[in-house]
């Protein structure tokens, strides 16, 4: 009785029962694995297989060999070789052994292959010698069994099969050792590179944020104050005017609220400042109609000339606070720039809204004094073409050929905005696989460089050099003979 048949629980006349029930669960794991892996995988692999069979299988007709159907279960055997080595290398290897000696000489260019594949699926790589010295010895004992009944032609076998075995066998399986630990030096590779590169993006979001919260620093230290300073005095200026010049006191009151305006602007710059995503910037109340509406009334108060409004965004357009906030700013912005550059000249505001976004448009005519401007660097237009294009949408600002000026927006609405790429993350970073059975113990850090792993690769070539020239000598003999 064999050490299988020792390990076969029950009776002897219950084996045979699960033997056929272990291969009935050995099918259905395979079909499973089968419908689970991609479709492009089982396409590949169906292509491979069809290609080993082919191989092996139109040869013969053009030199028959002199056991055919030997030959034909040959190629069969060697293409469902090349189907089982991704899921049952061990398997694999030892069944590419009966063919190194067979009928079929053209199947011997598909058994290295197979135990290239195979062997550097198998980890360690202690294992796959192991199983690589069990096919040889396996190979030397069916050598023997043959040679049995011609003693006289048993050396030369041993010999032939001696050189198969190590061209056909052995170098196969060092060189598939050799990419075998190739692939977690890529793994691992791959974890580093992403876990540097998520490194270097948190380390530049802590710079920025720090930054950031410097100038918040400096900005409220010294605008803070001034601003403060101006009110107050404003103040106090709008109870004397009251009194003593009753006709200025609107300019008066326009001035201290004009420096509350700006210290409640100045608050909302140092938040956003001190927070960490520009996506978390509200803009309150800007970029109403409420707003705009006082926006261009402060700008008629100031002198500005005659402004009008356009209002025409339907409620049924929805309009997120970012995009109303950047309304606000282009509005203000272009206010701003009339009273700079063309005071006193005639200004239309126009919101207009769509299915597509948001429209705005600030245009001014021609200056009531030419050439009456106070100069300036374009900052405002440069920061709000910046702030656009991170909205998503698109800014212009051009002269007009009447001599008038012109600011355009276009800002796309809150289900067109481009959403915010996700931030990594230190504790999503990929870890290492653990050491479990069947997998590769970790490597040193100091083997984790690409001279290393390319040149695994390399010399794994050129291990196989040997075997390709094997083969293509046995091939042409075969094809002359």
């Amino acid at each position: 009785m064999t050490q299988e048949e020792r390990q076969l629980p029950g009776p002897p006349g219950r084996r045979p029962r699960d033997a056929a029930r272990r291969l009935r669960r050995e099918a259905a794991e395979i079909r499973a694995a089968v419908r689970a892996a991609p479709r492009r995988t089982v396409v590949a692999e169906s292509l491979v297989c069809a290609l080993a069979a082919a191989f092996g299988l139109i040869p013969l007709l053009l030199i028959p060999p002199d056991r055919p159907v030997l030959a034909v279960l040959e190629a069969l055997w060697a293409a469902l070789l090349v189907a089982a080595r991704r899921g049952r290398p061990v398997a694999a290897v030892l069944g590419a052994f009966p063919l190194v000696m067979g009928a079929n000489v053209w199947v011997l260019a598909v058994v290295p292959l197979i135990v290239l594949s195979a062997s550097r699926r198998i980890a360690p790589p202690r294992r796959a010698w192991r199983i690589a010295g069990v096919a040889c010895a396996a190979l030397g004992g069916l050598t023997v069994a043959v040679g049995l009944f011609r003693w006289e032609t048993l050396p030369m076998r041993l010999a032939e099969n001696a050189v198969s075995a190590v061209l056909l066998l052995l170098l196969p399986t060092l060189a598939g050792t050799m990419l075998g630990r190739r692939r977690p030096l890529v793994d691992l590779l791959r974890e580093r590179n992403a876990y540097l590169e998520q490194t270097r993006t948190l380390t530049a979001m802590a710079a920025r944020l720090e930054e950031r919260t410097r100038i918040a620093r400096e900005m409220h230290d010294l605008l803070g104050h001034r601003l403060s300073l101006i009110s107050v005095h404003a103040g106090a200026l709008e109870l004397a005017a009251a009194r003593q010049a009753p006709p200025l006191a609107g300019q008066v009151e326009l001035l201290r609220t004009t420096a509350g305006t700006a210290m409640e602007e100045l608050r909302e710059i140092l938040g956003v400042l001190r927070r960490t995503d520009l996506s978390d910037e509200t803009g309150g109340d800007r970029g109403t109609y409420e707003d705009i509406t006082a926006l261009v009334t402060q700008s008629r108060q100031t002198g500005g000339g005659p402004v009008e409004l356009v209002w025409s965004v339907p409620d049924t357009v929805e309009v997120g606070a970012r995009v109303r906030q950047a309304i606000h700013r282009v509005v203000r912005e272009g206010l701003t720039n009339v009273l700079k550059h063309a005071s006193g000249a005639p200004t239309m505001v126009e919101v207009r809204g769509t299915d597509a976004g948001i429209e705005v448009y600030v245009t001014n005519g021609v200056p009531r004094v030419p050439g009456d401007s106070q100069g300036g660097t374009s900052s405002g237009l440069a920061g709000l073409q910046e702030r656009i294009s991170l909205l998503g949408g698109t800014f212009g600002a051009d002269a007009l050929p009447d001599g008038g000026f012109r600011v355009t927006a276009w800002l796309p609405s809150q289900q067109s905005l481009p959403s915010q790429p996700p931030q990594p993350s230190l504790l999503s970073q990929p870890s290492h696989a653990t050491n479990g059975p069947g997998s590769n113990s970790p490597l040193s850090a100091q083997t984790l460089t690409w001279p290393r792993v390319l040149g695994a690769g390399c010399t794994a070539v050129l291990v196989v050099l040997p075997t390709a020239g094997f083969l293509i000598v046995l091939l042409v003999m075969a094809a002359l003979g």
